[in-house]
Formats: structure tokens, C-alpha cells, sequence
């Protein structure tokens, strides 16, 4: 017998200089690297998947006819009575009404589309499904996110035959039609990546969608209050030159310069509560120039809304001008301009900065293998 020429053999039985063997086991994908990794055919695997969830399902079709009938019979019954009282100017008072309504109704829609997106699937048990494939958690998180924020850009769609026949009837310009279609499509993805980051944090769904509406709430509601209660700590006595009528002359003197102990209020250290209201947003971006010689001029709702927000930010004034009886003298003052910075980019990164936030926090509580779990939470 004869014997051939002994091979050397690796303790486990495999040869490292040799090649791997055709039936071995496949290489093994770091987790740290797959966690990072994201694709747009990943992102369009769960996009589609969420989408065909959402067609399929009876109550979001009822949703969006419930939306769309809602808004259609309040643009209509608003144009009948402002038209009605207030003439031509009473377009414009319907069309950012509109807009605003719109905003409202998207804030209350918008949190139960991406609330119980992750959540949800754990309960049911196929969020590990998705998770053992090559689907990495940005795909995951990005793709859940594109879904709820289509799926909130539908209701808008929906609203749009009577945005666009409120707009024409107010002749406003279509630069800022674009503009305020563009903040409210922002303002959406923002709550839908909050309410995906409650999702992956709670174990229950309405968990979730609580904090979602708690967090919608605190920026709609919330900051509009806290402006108001901080009034008394900002608030002091303080000389101001005041422009107004002698009282001992009689009216028809003329008005003079006078020198008053009054209460004032700092609000330019607080106005940034009132920045980051979506509505505040909103209406600074949508609604039209403001006369800078007449900081009192309003044409509509949303002007209103953005002349109070700028006499918020720039704070009081060391003259005012309280002539009432119009009788001015050779030493009146010049109306004040108001400034025509544009805050909605403030307040709108904010709320990006928030939506960056809750999309990375899903993004980290979607990787596997996960660290910690949440008392009773199911994984498959």
C-alpha cells in the first residue's frame, strides 16, 4: 500500500490557504456595517409593502371621503358668509382660513399614520420577519416614514380642488401658494417622523399615539399658553415717552410729548415661544408682505397672526403714540416700521431638528441585535 504525501490540516479541519469550500457557510455581514447600510431598493421594499397595507384597508378610504367632504362643506359655508359681510376682501379671509383648517385637520390625521408603524408590526409579530432579511433599520425606518408622510400628503391632495379655487378667488400669488403647500408637506413629515420615533421607544401603540398628540399639542397649544403666563416675569414698570393729548387743556389741543411710568412687557425674550407654533409658521410664510410704514395692516387671518409674532419679536417701544383724537402737533412721530425678516425659517428648522430627532432614535431602536427590550415586548 502505498501512502501519499501528508497534508497539514488546521485544528478545526479546514485549510486556511486553501479555497473555501463550495457547501460552506456564507460570510457573515458585520452588524454594525448592515446597520448603517441603506438602499433605495430597501426603502422602496417597506414603502410599498406599507403603502398596499394602507390602500387595502376600508376605514382609509372612509378617512379620506370624510376629509374631503369636511373641507369641501366648510370652504363652502366660509365663502357664503365672508363673502357675504365682507365683499372681495372676504376671498382672501376664506382662502387662509382655509389653508389653516387644512393645517389643523393634517395635525389631528397625521399622528395615527406613523404612531403604531413599528409597535404595531411587533405586536403582530412582523417587524423581526423584516428584520432578519438584508433590510437594514434605516431602510426600515426611512421606508415606514415615506409611507406615513405620502399617506398624509393624500389628505392634502384630497383638499387641493379648494385651496386652488379659494387661492384664484383671492388673487394671491402663486409664489406663495407654492411656498405654504411646501411648509405644510414639511410640517406633516415632521409629526410622522416624531410619531415613527414614539413608535419604536413604547411598547403600545396608544402609548404612542398619545405621546405623538401630546407633542402636536405642546407646539400648537402648549408654547401659545406659556407666552401668555411668562407675561408677569417680563413685565415692569418703566418711563416711557408717550405722544397724547394734556389732559388740562380741553380736546382740542393738540397732542404733545409726555413722560409716563407704564408697564411694559419684554417680548422679544420670549416670542420664540410663538415661533415655533405651526400656525405661526404657516402664516408667516403664506400670507403676503406687510406695509412696512403700517405695522397694523392685515388683510386676512394669517397677516394678523404675522404682524402680532413681529411686534412679539421686536419688543417694546421706548416712544408711543397715543393720540387718539388724531390732533397731531409739528413734533409727531413717525409710524415705527415693522421689520420684514421672515421667522418661519426659525421656527421651521426647529421642527425639523425634532423630526431628525425622532428618525434617529427609530433608526437605533430598529437595530438588531437589540440590547435591551421593553418589559413584555414580543419579537416574533
Amino acid at each position: 500500500m502505498t501512502t501519499g504525501t501528508p497534508t497539514s490540516r488546521h485544528p478545526g479541519g479546514a485549510d486556511p490557504g486553501g479555497p473555501e469550500h463550495p457547501f460552506g457557510p456564507a460570510p457573515v455581514e458585520p452588524a454594525e456595517q448592515r446597520a448603517r447600510a441603506v438602499s433605495w431598493q430597501g426603502i422602496r421594499t417597506v414603502l410599498v409593502l406599507e403603502l398596499r397595507q394602507r390602500v387595502r384597508s376600508t376605514r382609509w378610504k372612509v378617512a379620506l371621503v370624510a376629509f374631503f367632504v369636511l373641507v369641501g362643506v366648510v370652504s363652502i359655508l366660509l365663502h357664503q358668509a365672508l363673502t357675504t359681510v365682507g365683499g372681495a376682501p372676504g376671498s382672501r379671509f376664506v382662502y387662509e382660513l382655509i389653508l389653516m383648517f387644512v393645517l389643523g385637520l393634517g395635525l389631528l390625521v397625521t399622528p395615527t399614520l406613523s404612531s403604531t408603524a413599528i409597535n404595531g408590526d411587533r405586536q403582530a409579530g412582523t417587524l423581526a420577519i423584516m428584520q432578519i432579511t438584508k433590510l437594514s433599520p434605516v431602510d426600515l425606518a426611512l421606508g415606514k416614514l415615506l409611507a406615513g408622510w405620502f399617506a398624509a400628503l393624500s389628505f392634502l391632495a384630497v383638499s387641493m380642488p379648494f385651496l386652488i379655487w379659494s387661492w384664484v378667488l383671492s388673487r394671491t400669488g402663486i409664489g406663495r401658494l407654492a411656498l405654504a403647500l411646501v411648509v405644510l408637506a414639511l410640517l406633516l413629515v415632521v409629526v410622522c417622523a416624531v410619531s415613527l420615533g414614539f413608535s419604536a421607544v413604547t411598547n403600545r401603540p396608544a402609548g404612542s399615539t398619545v405621546l405623538s398628540y401630546l407633542t402636536v399639542g405642546t407646539l400648537s397649544i402648549l408654547c401659545l399658553v406659556l407666552f401668555g403666563l411668562t407675561f408677569p416675569l417680563i413685565t415692569q414698570e418703566r418711563e416711557v415717552q408717550v405722544y397724547t393729548v394734556p389732559f388740562a387743556q380741553g380736546e382740542d389741543a393738540r397732542c404733545r410729548w409726555e413722560t409716563h411710568l407704564q408697564s411694559v412687557s419684554d417680548t422679544d425674550r420670549t416670542w420664540w415661544l410663538l415661533a415655533v407654533n405651526p400656525f405661526v409658521i404657516l402664516a408667516d410664510s403664506a400670507a403676503p408682505s406687510i406695509d412696512p410704514a403700517d405695522r397694523y395692516s392685515s388683510e386676512g387671518p394669517l397677516g394678523a397672526i404675522r404682524g402680532a409674532v413681529q411686534l412679539a419679536r421686536e419688543g417694546p417701544s421706548a416712544q408711543v403714540d397715543q393720540c387718539w383724537s388724531g390732533n397731531y402737533g409739528p413734533d409727531a412721530p413717525e409710524p415705527p416700521a415693522l421689520s420684514q425678516t421672515p421667522h418661519w425659517p426659525w421656527g421651521l428648522g426647529l421642527h425639523l431638528l425634532l423630526g431628525a430627532g425622532g428618525l434617529t432614535l427609530a433608526i437605533r431602536r430598529l437595530a438588531v441585535p437589540y440590547r435591551t427590550l421593553p418589559r413584555g415586548a414580543r419579537v416574533a
